[in-house]
């Protein structure tokens, strides 16, 4: 989102010219320039002289309305605080505080809690004296992460779910488009068909969507399968591929104008050692393991509600097991020797895909044993063995439906800093030819739903429904 811009110029008594700018908002934080003046009647004398013209008045009063908004927005923005919180997890950052909060999906009950985590240094992958190490955890590398915010849970199924139901809504969207009447453009409705009109998709297969579209993924073809781990809300959700994560936490961004993406390799491990250097976050131990993780010799079969394990040191739940977590990352078992030895930025250690698999998960899963769930531990996906049973042609974009993809979830990272256009592309959107291809096929024979996610979609989707009541 961009914010107003506004500037006016005008004669100094010293002969020079003064200068006032409302610079741009993005996603609210705010950012005021104002050239100094010799003197600050000199400037007020400026300010009257502009404010002279009706027209310049009346502009800049809405200018400086629409400023005020914004930043009110931003002040309140959750996750930060001006002190120090009496309780609770924070993060200092240039006089501020990062604190925790919990963010409700907007036009449900449906709500998730992020923990600030700090910055700092550590040796990604694990020392060679340590037991069951792989040969892909090492060399270890130095790595310096930033700041960021981190889901304390798994995304669960009341989250992801609310997300699926998306696929009926812009299918509406798309039908009232598309059918949509010229003499329906104005009238009662008209602010509806507006809002219909900037959220839905008009059919058309093209290479580049607008900069909010989102792809919903399909209703699951086999719920019975993908649900027998579990499919209560508190639960974690499972089997999505890493598009349809990835495409998750654009949608979730868009409705909530707040920046989620998964977490890069990096930022997961450094999460999940939560200051430790050891096996596990609790120690060296595995045979501890099950206070702090559910796993294949006390799940069951089965993933359990998150948080139900003991935490971590940072206070985030199943970091080990439960279900293993997307990263934005593409493996590679050399990764580690390629990075030396550091240190390296979190932000420049992202191994970004250029190929569809494998990709990186971390943290192993209700059908692991304890080695696999170890901080340093390194999974990696597979693609036409984990859709076997996927009778589409061409294979599903957003879903596995193979036991191992039963285990495999994801977990919410939201950065310090905005994104810039660059990161929203390779953490939202499509990577890869293939992919591309088999989108493109999924929504050309209507068997996928797209969309515009962004703060007024819940508007958009109540417009919608009132549309269809009255015709």
């Amino acid at each position: 989102m961009r914010g107003p811009w506004a500037s006016l110029d005008c004669e100094r008594e010293d002969g020079g010219v003064c200068s006032t700018v409302l610079a741009g908002l993005s996603f609210g934080p705010r950012k005021l320039a104002l050239d100094s003046c010799q003197a600050a009647q000199t400037h007020d004398a400026c300010i009257m002289k502009y404010l002279a013209s009706p027209f310049r008045f009346a502009a800049l009063a809405a200018v400086l309305i629409a400023m005020t908004a914004i930043i009110a927005r931003a002040e309140d923005m959750p996750g930060w605080s001006d002190t120090k919180p009496a309780e609770g997890p924070s993060v200092e950052v240039d006089g501020r505080f990062m604190t925790a909060y919990v963010e409700q999906l907007p036009g449900t009950d449906v709500s998730f809690a992020m923990i600030p985590v700090p910055g700092g240094v550590f040796s990604m992958g694990s020392p060679e004296g340590e037991a069951d190490r792989a040969d892909d955890e090492g060399p270890q590398v130095r790595v310096k992460v930033e700041p960021f915010w981190i889901g304390k849970n798994e995304v669960t199924w009341a989250e992801f779910q609310t997300y699926m139901g998306m696929y009926n809504e812009f299918k509406q969207l798309q039908t009232l488009k598309m059918n949509r009447a010229k003499e329906q453009a104005s009238g009662d409705d008209a602010q509806d068909w507006e809002l219909v009109d900037k959220h839905g998709w008009d059919g058309e297969i093209v290479d580049q969507y607008d900069v909010d579209a989102v792809t919903s993924p399909t209703p699951l073809y086999m719920p019975d399968q993908t649900y027998m781990a579990g499919d209560l809300p508190d639960q974690p959700a499972v089997t999505m591929t890493q598009y349809a994560a990835r495409q998750y936490t654009k949608w979730l961004s868009g409705i909530t104008g707040r920046p989620y993406r998964l977490p890069s390799e990096a930022e997961w491990e450094y999460a999940a050692r939560a200051g430790t250097e050891t096996a596990y976050s609790f120690g060296d131990d595995a045979g501890d393991v099950e206070q702090h993780a559910w796993l294949m010799e006390n799940s069951d079969y089965a993933t359990h509600p998150v948080g139900t394990k003991a935490p971590n040191p940072w206070g985030l739940y199943d970091m080990h097991g439960n279900v293993a977590e997307w990263t934005l990352d593409e493996y590679a078992a050399d990764r580690y020797t390629k990075l030396g030895k550091g240190p390296e930025t979190s932000a420049d250690d992202v191994n970004w895909p250029t190929k569809l698999y494998p990709r990186v998960i971390r943290g192993g899963s209700w059908l692991d044993e304890p080695p696999m769930a170890r901080s340093a531990a390194r999974h990696k996906s597979e693609e036409d063995e984990w859709k076997l049973s996927d009778p589409n042609l061409p294979l599903s974009p957003w879903w596995y439906t193979e036991e191992p993809a039963m285990g495999v979830g994801m977990r919410l990272v939201r950065p310090l800093n905005e994104l810039s256009d660059e990161d929203k592309t390779r953490a939202w959107e499509i990577d890869v030819d293939e992919l591309r291809m088999d989108v493109k096929a999924r929504l050309k024979e209507g068997r996928g739903a797209l969309g515009n996610a962004d703060d007024t979609l819940d508007e958009a989707i109540e417009a919608a429904e009132k549309l269809n009541d009255n015709s």
